[in-house]
């Protein structure tokens, strides 16, 4: 259902993974640099052990309260492996890459965000991630568009934790009926209609199919939602 002018949002509160920016290679955890740097130490390391430990780090971040420690997430898989953990190891799987190396922005992204600018559209993140998120976005020439950001490490809990969507909409100093929020994920995009937020799903082409009907209005693309924001110029 459109929106109607009377209720057209006056800012974007907008998820990062999946939103605004995708891995190089498909995969946002671990980094893709980790089976190269593990098998330097490691060569008979195999893939099928690579993969059953990606699931211990999968169920490991599930377990979490809040994005954990990376450390603490590369340590799982590390001692799934039967790899001691060293310090030395830990820091080569976190040294800094640039975000370009492993991070892209989705095509329309950047030439939306100006538009969106343009329009005098308030704009904030909302992302589990861990507290370089900020960082990583300005490797990627897109954190200028943000007045702030809620990051899950930061704050200590994550989505749908109302104090998630609150952070960023109080930081911009509105009410949530006057943010729209959009994420991957249609439960978490529920969870903000309850708190009393707009929002959309952002349910890109290439998305993995959802088993049952959410009930939460989708867009398909960020340029979709120029229309569905009061301009305020």
């Amino acid at each position: 259902m459109p929106l109607s002018q009377s209720t057209l949002p006056k800012a974007l509160l907008l998820d990062s993974g999946g939103v605004l920016i995708r891995p190089i290679g498909n995969r946002w955890n671990p980094r893709a640099d980790f089976e190269p740097i593990v098998l330097r130490g490691n060569p008979q390391i195999t893939s099928e052990q690579f993969a059953a430990a990606i699931e211990v780090g999968d169920r490991f971040m599930a377990a979490a309260e809040s994005t954990p420690d990376l450390d603490l997430y590369h340590a799982a898989m590390l001692d799934h492996l039967g790899i001691r953990p060293s310090p030395e190891l830990l820091a080569e799987l976190v040294r800094p890459v640039p975000a370009t190396v492993v991070l892209e922005p989705f095509d329309e992204v950047i030439p939306t965000l100006e538009t969106l600018r343009t329009r005098g559209v308030r704009m904030a993140v909302v992302s589990d991630a861990w507290p370089n998120l900020r960082q990583l976005h300005a490797d990627l020439g897109i954190d200028e568009f943000f007045e702030a950001y809620a990051i899950s490490a930061v704050l200590g809990c994550r989505k749908p934790d109302p104090r998630m969507y609150h952070h960023a909409s109080a930081a911009l100093g509105l009410p949530p009926a006057e943010c729209l929020f959009v994420d991957d994920d249609p439960a978490l995009v529920a969870a903000a209609l309850e708190l009393g937020y707009q929002g959309r799903w952002m349910r890109r082409a290439d998305a993995e199919p959802c088993e049952a009907d959410p009930g939460v209005e989708a867009v398909t693309s960020l340029s979709e939602l120029v229309e569905l924001v009061a301009s305020r110029r």
